[in-house]
């Protein structure tokens, strides 16, 4: 059975090892984009080509961009006063289009990890703190996954940010439209915690 060439089996094995795709993914977007007009196949091969090369953290935040600052940092619309930290720039994104956050962020690029060896100085807390001293921060929101390695993160944080700072995280309990009876113990246990007065 001829399965392609060499070239389109390493694409595919290529394709196959990004984030939520597998073998059989990666066949079937390999095989879509070869059955579309050839134009389309260059076109996304040169905005990729493109990304590749110009590409690069936004020197103030963290966030990707293909400028030196990215569009949120240089929004002047954004309230300056405030500054959402998150672990990586897929969770920047995932805010962002909840358009509920109109302040500015911070990447840090992953958690404290003593077992991986991820201390505060590989991760974007220096730039953190250097940022609230030369910005107009009154509040800091820690917005970190509710990990052991996240909540170990928000912790350092919060202690080595300054008095004068309001220093907020993001609720955890019972989503929208979840049913309690398919929810794990934890929670449930933090959605207790948070309870609030109706």
């Amino acid at each position: 059975m001829d399965d392609g060439g060499d070239d389109i089996q390493a694409l595919i094995g290529a394709m196959a090892r990004l984030p939520g795709l597998g073998p059989r993914s990666a066949r079937r977007i390999v095989l879509s984009l070869i059955g579309r007009k050839p134009g389309q196949m260059a076109q996304l091969s040169a905005l990729m080509a493109r990304v590749a090369e110009n590409a690069r953290p936004c020197t103030r935040c963290g966030n990707v961009s293909d400028q030196d600052i990215c569009a949120i940092c240089t929004d002047v619309s954004r309230q300056t006063g405030e500054i959402c930290v998150v672990e990586n720039v897929a969770d920047l994104w995932a805010l962002e289009r909840g358009r509920a956050f109109r302040g500015r962020y911070h990447v840090l690029g992953g958690t404290l990890s003593a077992l991986d060896d991820i201390g505060p100085d590989d991760l974007g807390i220096p730039r953190l703190l250097a940022r609230i001293e030369t910005e107009s921060v009154t509040e800091v929101i820690l917005a970190l996954n509710a990990t052991i390695e996240g909540q170990t993160t928000a912790h350092y944080i919060a202690d080595a940010l300054p008095a004068r700072l309001t220093i907020t995280g993001l609720a955890q309990g019972v989503p929208i439209g979840g049913e309690l009876d398919y929810l794990d113990d934890g929670t449930i246990t933090a959605a207790l915690r948070a309870r609030r007065r109706l």
